[in-house]
């Protein structure tokens, strides 16, 4: 078990807001062209037709702070994912299921670096179980505990993302859940998801699943050969 962190300052990586503005307009015009126009429905969060489509280069959406409880993979890895989702995202769950065990592999293996960013479109329950799997990864188990909010490839239904339900989750994984429920309902954790969130809009990231490997945009739950491709192009770039 791992001791509560105090959350640290946004890392020198962070762009200036005018950037990150400009950036977000771009992606938003992808989306526009791509996904139907109602923000938050689950039909805007499906798989799109574009894959890595042109645009700037958004490595600096890449954390790479060792401190990082949301991530996988060594920080100085030579590629990044950067997952921006939503835990009511039933495409964020059917992604999660089918692809990120083969980029759990990669990470595994040192070539990839994993980082989830929550952006919850869906709202108040997605921000909730957001800072649920902060709680769960004070106590070193993010990845447990957000599998098991994705189980199976499904996602909670809302009902299911109460407060009394997800400390009941973090018992289920074997959590402490008095610590649990202490830091899911802290400041600490509220002002960490906040920054998160904040960040992946600003971006552009307004339908999930979306994700930036190797500085480039792909957006919804595209298969997972597409991802492998993309990671291969990234990894041989790196070197």
């Amino acid at each position: 078990m791992t001791n509560a962190q105090t959350p640290r300052p946004w890392p020198a990586w962070v762009v200036p807001v005018g950037v990150l503005a400009l950036v977000g307009i771009l992606i938003a015009l992808v989306l526009s062209l791509v996904t139907p126009s109602e923000s938050g429905s689950e039909e805007s969060s499906g798989p799109t037709v574009v894959e890595n489509p042109a645009g700037p280069d958004l490595s600096a959406a890449e954390s790479r702070d060792e401190s990082d409880l949301l991530a996988a993979g060594p920080a100085d890895a030579p590629v990044v994912l950067v997952m921006f989702s939503d835990y009511q995202c039933p495409f964020c769950a059917l992604w999660s299921e089918n692809t990120l065990p083969a980029m759990m592999e990669h990470a595994e293996n040192g070539d990839l670096r994993i980082e989830v960013r929550d952006v919850n479109v869906f709202g108040p329950a997605s921000e909730r179980a957001a800072r649920a799997s902060y709680a769960a990864a004070l106590q070193g188990s993010f990845w447990e505990y957000h599998h098991a909010l994705f189980a199976d490839g499904h996602h909670r239904t809302e009902a299911n993302l109460s407060e009394e339900a997800l400390i009941a989750l973090a018992g289920d994984v074997g959590l402490d859940t008095e610590k649990f429920a202490a830091d899911l309902n802290a400041p600490a954790t509220a002002e960490v998801i906040a920054k998160n969130q904040n960040f992946g809009l600003e971006l552009g990231a307004t339908s999930t699943p979306m994700f930036v490997l190797g500085g480039k945009p792909i957006i919804g739950a595209q298969p997972t050969e597409v991802f492998e491709d993309a990671f291969q192009a990234a990894l041989e770039s790196a070197r």
